[in-house]
């Protein structure tokens, strides 16, 4: 009988926790047909069929659920392996999402107050991924927003940040030179926002405000990223979108941020990590996260339902 190969196992685990091909290969950095083939090569080496293709998703086997436990316990110890080999700790390795959201300044000022810490930023497809990843060890801390039960999979979760909404248009919208504008004001409108991947916990938020305050999420792209969403709103006179306060977006002449009254919505980011993560840095991200976050105040705040009970 052959040796095991790692990245076959790894494959299988990240189909394992993401219960589908194309996240786990997003999770992985690796295309759907590479992750697809390492799975194969493990079951014909072994002739064990290890995961059930479903149209609604991929499901483990009896065989598969059999080997699992073994199969993170094999990866685990070869990280092991591998970092005593290297002489030295692991950096811990924090997704952030994207770079130009509010964690990676929350992340830069924790750094501030540890510098000793090695730190390694990770970007991701956020909590679909951060699930299997947190459960992998490929990351040790990530933050998103918090949707679902998390304890069944180890995952602890504290919230790191509200972030405030603001509404955004182009110099000839009729908003454009407001100080601020009400949710009920912008009932019956429609809201660009081609970065709504469907199935992200974003998207999940802005489901929740546009049947709470009447207004239509329109998703159509393609998504080319923030400058070109940016640019759309300083050549249209009638686009709307929606955009987090603390989000650092490209510079247009005329394109404006406009602040929510209270009620504002918010949008709750949290810290999530795996509880058996050893890593001795991520205690002090965690404490760090905790004494720096600040509850709202009663009636400042509109929270999707999801998030009320995470806002601590």
């Amino acid at each position: 009988m052959g040796d095991l190969d790692l990245a076959a196992v790894r494959a299988f685990v990240a189909v394992a926790d993401n219960q589908h091909f194309g996240d786990a290969a997003a999770q992985l950095g690796i295309t759907q047909q590479a992750v697809s083939k390492r799975v194969a090569k493990l079951e014909s080496e072994f002739g064990v069929l290890l995961l059930s293709r479903q149209a609604s998703g991929t499901r483990l086997s009896q065989d598969g659920a059999a080997f699992l436990p073994y199969a993170r316990n094999l990866l685990a110890t070869a990280e092991k392996t591998v970092e005593m080999l290297r002489g030295r700790r692991l950096p811990l390795r924090i997704d952030v999402l994207d770079t130009r959201l509010a964690s990676t300044e929350l992340v830069r000022e924790f750094h501030s107050t540890a510098s000793d810490i090695e730190l390694e930023i990770v970007t991701s497809i956020g909590l679909r991924a951060a699930r299997g990843a947190l459960k992998a060890g490929t990351v040790d801390a990530a933050f998103v927003r918090a949707i679902g039960p998390l304890d069944q999979d180890g995952i602890a979760a504290v919230p790191a940040y509200l972030e405030p909404l603001q509404v955004m248009v182009g110099p000839g919208h009729p908003l454009a030179k407001r100080s601020s504008v009400t949710m009920p004001e912008l009932s019956g409108c429609t809201v660009w926002m081609p970065g709504n991947a469907q199935g992200s916990e974003w998207a999940d938020f802005y489901d929740s405000i546009a049947a709470e305050f009447s207004v239509r999420i329109d998703t159509s792209g393609p998504d080319f990223g923030y400058e070109h969403f940016v640019r759309r709103f300083a050549e249209s006179p009638h686009l709307l979108g929606f955009v987090g306060e603390l989000t650092r977006l490209p510079q247009y002449p005329g394109v404006v941020r406009i602040p929510v009254q209270r009620p504002t919505p918010c949008y709750l980011c949290s810290l999530l990590w795996h509880r058996p993560n050893p890593h001795p840095a991520l205690p002090k991200l965690v404490s760090y996260v905790r004494q720096n976050y600040r509850a709202p105040g009663r009636g400042d705040v509109w929270l999707a339902r999801a998030d009320v009970t995470r806002i601590g």
